[in-house]
């Protein structure tokens, strides 16, 4: 499967598909391994002590590409906040990823994530180009609607 975002638009709306990779232990050598060097957007998950995964990042990589991101956010020595940096020693991560090549459309998926997942802390912009966004996910598991 090809993990990538697809997009069309009507008007003053956008709808994008994303095709995420699978859920991958969040370790450098396999990053190294499976992760491209292109732009995207990632989810970075932990596993707590219940076995329940919980989101602790979604980002966009565009500099560097998703390999160099993904690698330098799941290090703890890197991480400048002390609560994920404690997350990052303490617990297994997961990552899970989708190539887009579009600095503007990577802007309005990551506010689309941003204010769907924490919508009392958004700050991150939209390119304001759409009136509304709309998201279908789509994992090799299972589809996920938002």
């Amino acid at each position: 499967m090809e993990y990538y975002v697809k997009k069309l638009t009507d008007g003053r709306d956008v709808y994008f598909t994303v095709y995420w990779s699978r859920l991958t232990l969040a370790d450098k050598y396999e990053i190294i391994k499976k992760v491209p060097s292109m732009s995207g957007i990632f989810e970075l998950y932990y596993e707590d002590r219940k076995g329940k995964l919980n989101l602790l990042r979604v980002q966009k990589a565009w500099y560097g590409g998703l390999r160099h991101t993904i690698r330098a956010k799941i290090d703890p020595e890197l991480e400048e906040d002390e609560e994920k940096r404690e997350i990052l020693e303490d617990y297994k991560c997961y990552f899970r990823f989708s190539i887009l090549e579009s600095f503007k459309d990577l802007t309005d998926l990551l506010y689309f994530f941003a204010a769907t997942y924490f919508p009392h802390n958004i700050d991150v912009p939209h390119s304001g180009r759409y009136e509304r966004i709309f998201v279908r996910e789509i994992s090799e598991d299972k589809l996920v609607t938002i």
